[in-house]
């Protein structure tokens, strides 16, 4: 995914689907800098990770 498509998921109105690895993802932030999202897997917002933006996928 790239960075200009993450940046409107963070501010649609609407949930908008999203999948790191196959497994159903909210984004919490980016770092547009880096190329770098911090999720967390739907349901378990405790446990977040740093992943770079490439391996996001919409659908």
């Amino acid at each position: 995914m790239d960075l200009q498509r993450v940046k409107e998921i963070l501010t649609a109105e609407d949930e908008i689907s999203v999948h790191y690895h196959g497994v159903p993802i909210w984004i919490e932030s980016i770092d547009a800098t880096s190329s770098m999202a911090v999720i967390s897997a739907r349901g378990t917002q405790e446990e977040r990770q740093l992943v770079s933006i490439d391996g996001l996928d919409e659908g």
